[in-house]
């Protein structure tokens, strides 16, 4: 972990966040500027600059954090889906250098665009 990332401050439990969903190895907390209604984000515990860097053996642990986190806010905010959005390096629009996932909720009407 590194001593001046936000995630990993967040990941050791020195910022408080309320948690949607957390495992041994990832946790998931709504977004501090969200984009929509319940914009949210995924993160390793373990600090790894992009999602490139995180080891393949944590993929079930991942994909059950991503499953469980999408549930609860489709749940929660009446969705009938969601994005899955991960940012990688400065080019793609990577802001925090820790490698993280955006899960974004959404409805047929609520406005957001990517292309």
């Amino acid at each position: 972990m590194k001593a001046d990332c936000i995630f990993c401050k967040i990941a050791r439990k020195e910022i408080s966040v309320p948690v949607i969903y957390e495992n041994d190895n990832f946790l998931s907390f709504p977004d501090a500027n969200p984009k929509i209604k319940g914009h949210s984000l995924i993160i390793p515990k373990n600090h790894y600059n992009t999602i490139l860097d995180v080891p393949n053996t944590l993929g079930s642990e991942l994909m059950d954090c991503i499953k469980n986190t999408s549930l609860n806010l489709m749940q929660k905010y009446s969705a009938t889906g969601f994005n899955i959005l991960s940012n990688n390096f400065d080019s793609a629009g990577q802001v925090v250098k820790h490698a993280h996932l955006h899960i974004l909720p959404r409805q047929k009407s609520d406005g957001l665009t990517f292309f």
